[in-house]
């Protein structure tokens, strides 16, 4: 992806969140020079992988397969051994997040606003492949089912949660807009506890057509030289 994509998806979502009175923390406004000065403040920051974060799963189709968050607050046994994080993201329609599990983390993905979302459910076996076993969830708190391969539909407001080992996809359904979703669940580590059905990368190559808007994580460490 060029940086300038980026860029503007970044602007994007600051109108969404804006538009939507959902505040991110001071320092996702943050310039180069910015985040150089306070620099020996966030080693948390770096360390728990907070801030924006963008994602095609090294597909090069954003729009088709992708998604844009942000990571608010996530745990890190070195620092505060908090067992939670939370993330805000951004969902376009029919912008898939490709069928994948967690081994370790439950999460909810809560619709915040926007369109409606739609998560696809599989369970996985013992070989980690989709089964053809009904799938049992919660839905704000309520006991729900749905066949194998089910749409679940989130309309704003409404949330899911995701135990470990269950398979799901999600996007913006088509024709009801973009979709502003959270996430709240036990610490997130995207390095070692994501399993994708298929082979997919987790960060873009991205051409650096232009200056970055916005710092993602995976920038901390090429232009503030953080480990």
């Amino acid at each position: 992806m060029k940086r300038s994509e980026i860029n503007n998806y970044i602007k994007e979502a600051e109108g969404i969140f804006k538009n939507n009175n959902f505040f991110l923390p001071p320092w996702a406004a943050w310039s180069i020079e910015d985040w150089k000065h306070n620099k020996q403040a966030c080693e948390n920051i770096f360390e728990s992988s907070l801030g924006w974060d963008l994602t095609d799963f090294g597909i090069g189709t954003f729009l088709t397969t992708g998604l844009l968050l942000f990571t608010i607050r996530n745990g890190n046994n070195s620092f505060d051994k908090k067992p939670y994080a939370e993330k805000i993201m951004i969902v376009k329609e029919n912008q898939i997040t490709p069928f994948h599990f967690h081994w370790s983390k439950t999460e909810d993905i809560i619709n915040r606003g926007g369109g409606r979302l739609v998560v696809e459910l599989y369970n996985s076996d013992k070989n980690e492949e989709f089964t053809n076993t009904p799938v049992v969830f919660l839905t704000d708190g309520m006991r729900r089912e749905v066949e194998a391969g089910g749409k679940v539909i989130l309309s704003p407001g409404e949330s899911i949660t995701l135990q470990t080992g269950v398979y799901h996809c999600f996007y913006a359904e088509a024709g009801s807009g973009t979709v502003m979703a959270g996430e709240v669940s036990m610490t997130n580590d995207d390095a070692s506890d994501n399993r994708f059905h298929d082979d997919l990368g987790r960060f873009p190559k991205i051409i650096e057509d232009e200056e970055p808007y916005r710092l993602l994580v995976g920038d901390y460490g090429s232009v503030l030289r953080v480990k």
